[in-house]
């Protein structure tokens, strides 16, 4: 039998001894789900976990208004607060797990560890009397074994060389820095590389870019490709440091939310310099937000493939029981009236490989702009012919992680001494790097590419390998990006038109 619209809904219950138990609610007060959860509490066959009862019932309301719109649990929201906030509690190291023991990649500057003295490629093995090498134990639970309140001690064991060091760290605060590398690649050219939107990212921004002006950059390439987003007010902070006053840098609109506009103050420091941003499928959100203010103002050529399409004004709403929900209030636009969010589709959540699927990552014919996003200037396809079995059934063991760790265990004190990009690429140039590889891949996991699938592949390969190598100079990440964007087709691209675009 059909409803009319706003009819009221009769909600029955058939009891035991026969009666039916009856109560009114209407969908559109929102009262149908207080009953719902009201008469499990006091019917149900067994005792209620109210918690988990009612976390499901959240997210499942929140999942039927958009794919963005979500209910955090008290660990995930302090997570998500913590990547973003630039800073948390802990010992301050990234590591990685090339096998089965994590090595240290990187002692952030700063931080507890290394105020304490540790260093890269120090093997992880025990976390206070927990042992965390040889046994494949999880990352994410070695994460929260170092992380903790500030204050608190922890003691990590680690091998270095074939000594075997405790390390009694305080933890405390650690800084986590969204601008990845900065440096120049040219005269007057440099390249930055921007990982998220975190609170502290426009002072990150603008203090690596008055350095890089000090250098003598006048055009400034920004990898925005993969940033996932972040603070909006640090989007629009960073957008105004290239725009004149007055020049709009985004609005956001919705049902329940009036238009509100966002103008550049004329005060930015970055006025005089040229700059393209390179953008990919996993550009999103607040990097969106940066890419379409500068391109519609034509303040910089974008380069790459067309961003995620991400435009939705999350508005956070906290609990006393430590839990949030990001709720979707408005929708952000750029300055010419794009709207940035893609439409939402039945599989929305496939929209990337949807596009593998309809060849828009090979031809820049497939793109739509009514798809969402931001489709960049100058398209760059996917390169799918320097990469071959052997290069794939590397990285799936990791080999090359695994084998630049080994390298930098033979070659510590060597590595810890280069402090300037063209001694380590003099260094790496002599290191017989490739002979070295292909004999660690061979006898560590049987791996050896024909004659033909190394004359396809050796310039990636080898090119991954002296920038995993190189992260473990002194140099760091500048020294990763800097070797391995020698075979990045879209920053190729990008340096050949990067002319000031004003």
């Amino acid at each position: 039998m059909g409803l009319a619209a706003g009819a009221v809904l009769v909600f029955t219950m058939q009891t035991i001894s026969g009666h039916r138990k009856m109560q009114r609610a209407r969908y559109e007060d929102w009262r149908k789900l207080n009953l719902v959860l009201r008469t499990v509490d006091e019917n149900y066959v067994d005792s209620v976990d109210r918690q988990k009862v009612t976390d499901a019932a959240v997210s499942a309301a929140l999942g039927a208004l958009d794919p963005h719109s979500v209910y955090m649990p008290p660990r995930q929201l302090e997570a998500t607060e913590e990547e973003l906030s630039g800073n948390f509690s802990g010992i301050g190291i990234q590591f990685n797990v090339p096998n089965d023991t994590a090595v240290v990649i990187e002692v952030i500057p700063g931080g507890p560890a290394e105020k304490i003295g540790m260093q890269p490629g120090d093997r992880l093995l025990r976390v206070d009397t927990v042992g965390i090498a040889g046994v494949h134990f999880p990352q994410d639970s070695m994460v929260r074994r170092m992380k903790g309140p500030a204050g608190t001690k922890v003691t990590v064991t680690v091998q270095r060389g074939r000594e075997t060091i405790p390390f009694e760290i305080t933890r405390g605060k650690v800084p986590t820095y969204s601008v990845d590398a900065a440096f120049m690649v040219g005269d007057t050219t440099a390249f930055l590389r921007l990982s998220k939107f975190s609170r502290t990212t426009a002072y990150e921004f603008a203090e690596a870019a008055l350095n890089l002006k000090a250098q003598g950059m006048k055009h400034l390439i920004v990898d925005l490709r993969d940033n996932g987003g972040g603070f909006f007010e640090q989007a629009c902070q960073i957008s105004n440091m290239f725009l004149d006053r007055g020049q709009l840098i985004v609005y956001m609109e919705g049902l329940h939310r009036r238009r509100e506009d966002f103008y550049a103050d004329g005060k930015g420091i970055l006025r005089d310099v040229g700059l393209t941003l390179l953008v990919s499928d996993g550009t999103a959100s607040s990097g969106e937000i940066f890419a379409g203010a500068m391109q519609d103002h034509k303040r910089a050529t974008l380069v790459g493939r067309r961003t995620f399409g991400k435009g939705l004004v999350q508005e956070p709403v906290y609990f006393t029981d430590g839990s949030g929900i990001r709720l979707t209030v408005a929708r952000y636009y750029t300055p010419s009236g794009r709207c940035i969010q893609k439409p939402y589709s039945e599989d929305y959540i496939y929209d990337i490989y949807r596009r593998y699927d309809n060849g828009e990552m090979v031809s820049a014919d497939s793109m739509n702009v009514a798809n969402g996003g931001i489709i960049p200037d100058i398209f760059v396809p996917m390169d799918t012919t320097k990469v071959g079995s052997f290069y794939i059934n590397c990285n799936k063991k990791a080999t090359p992680m695994r084998f630049a760790s080994a390298f930098f265990d033979a070659h510590r004190e060597a590595l810890k001494a280069i402090g300037d990009y063209d001694s380590l690429v003099t260094y790496l140039d002599n290191a017989d790097l490739e002979r070295r590889f292909l004999d660690f891949a061979s006898a560590k996991d049987g791996l050896r590419p024909t004659a033909a699938e190394w004359k396809i592949e050796r310039g990636y390969m080898i090119t991954q390998v002296q920038a995993l190598v190189g992260r473990y100079s002194k140099l760091g990440d500048n020294a990763f990006y800097h070797i391995y964007l020698q075979t990045d087709e879209v920053y190729k691209a990008a340096m050949a038109s990067s002319t000031d675009s004003r």
